[in-house]
């Protein structure tokens, strides 16, 4: 079997973003393709690495698309499945004027959420180097256990596990059961992507150093990352604190897959680095490459097939330099 250096189990989903007024004064939506994992997923791909994505969506037009569409930027599409009586789960993705977002999930149910135990193969599980993950696959009993059992099998296989909560409220049936699945994720991934105002919720604390520390009492976790929005983002690492700051566009236009293409960059580094023995430089190296890329997806319409390239990025980070 094919090897892989990233997999990624979770929603596959249209995200219906804005773009334009019809003449009769009527917003128009673009069907973008998205779904926090495999927006990391396409970052990875851009950068050179072997990825696969295990989940689920509708046997219908969307479905087929959204297919397409992953398999176009070098995604493996090996593990998704079709289902033919639950449709494609859409989002209606709702701009505020500082680009941030409010989501409207079309999902109840949806086909993301349909994933069962057996269509999770542990051997692609074995041929990865990192899994990756988030909550929106344990929102639901049964995906909740497929999303459980990839997990078991990448335990058991000795890889390295990543999680990013991505909290979306509105999909919790309360947000206790949120907390509870969100600390089981906490428990099982060596790395953590968290974003500012999740840790203040997870952890009740506003100080983001203080809501690591109360993780790390808890968890063991090598890497932790928090993403903060126009505050740049910080990696806590063995005692230490890198922060970085953030690269601010003049043309933002939303920032869907920000967060998604900075874990990206962040598993990219991993990859060729490992997690046993980074340094302050390779860290502050490592979040200044992710913020870059990061900001330049908030001045794209969507994510997944927009994502930048190392030059870009690079290039990005040497004009901030020449300031």
């Amino acid at each position: 079997m094919k090897q892989y250096d990233v997999i990624a189990l979770g929603e596959l989903l249209i995200d219906f973003t804005q773009n334009g007024m019809s003449s009769q004064g009527n917003p128009l939506f673009e069907a973008n393709p998205g779904g926090a994992p495999c927006n990391v997923l396409a970052m990875l791909s851009k950068l050179g690495h072997q990825t696969a994505f295990i989940g689920k969506v509708g046997d219908d037009f969307f479905g087929r698309q959204l297919k397409d569409a992953i398999e176009e930027v070098g995604i493996d599409a090996s593990g998704l499945c079709m289902d033919r009586e639950i449709h494609t789960t859409l989002a209606m993705v709702h701009t505020k004027p500082d680009g941030d977002r409010d989501f409207s999930f079309y999902r109840n149910p949806g086909a993301d959420m349909m994933l069962c135990v057996d269509e999770v193969n542990p051997e692609l599980i074995n041929n990865t180097r990192i899994f990756h993950f988030g909550t929106l696959s344990m929102t639901h009993e049964g995906v909740r256990r497929a999303t459980k059992k990839a997990i078991a099998a990448a335990k058991a296989a000795g890889k390295l596990i990543s999680f990013d909560p991505n909290l979306r409220p509105p999909l919790w049936n309360t947000l206790d059961e949120a907390k509870e699945q969100v600390l089981y994720g906490l428990s099982m991934c060596d790395i953590l992507k968290i974003s500012d105002n999740e840790i203040q919720w997870l952890t009740g604390l506003e100080d983001y150093s203080e809501g690591v520390a109360w993780i790390l009492e808890r968890f063991d976790i090598g890497l932790i990352l928090v993403s903060m929005g126009k505050e740049g983002s910080r990696a806590y690492y063995k005692g230490m604190m890198v922060e970085a700051k953030p690269f601010i566009q003049q043309g933002t236009i939303e920032t869907t897959g920000a967060g998604d293409t900075f874990m990206g960059c962040v598993l990219h580094a991993v990859c060729e680095q490992g997690l046993t023995q980074l340094s302050k430089e390779q860290l502050l190296e490592m979040l200044t490459f992710a913020n870059a890329a990061a900001s330049i997806v908030t001045t794209r319409k969507g994510a997944l097939r927009v994502m930048p390239s190392k030059q870009e990025i690079l290039a990005l980070i040497g004009e901030k330099n020449k300031e």
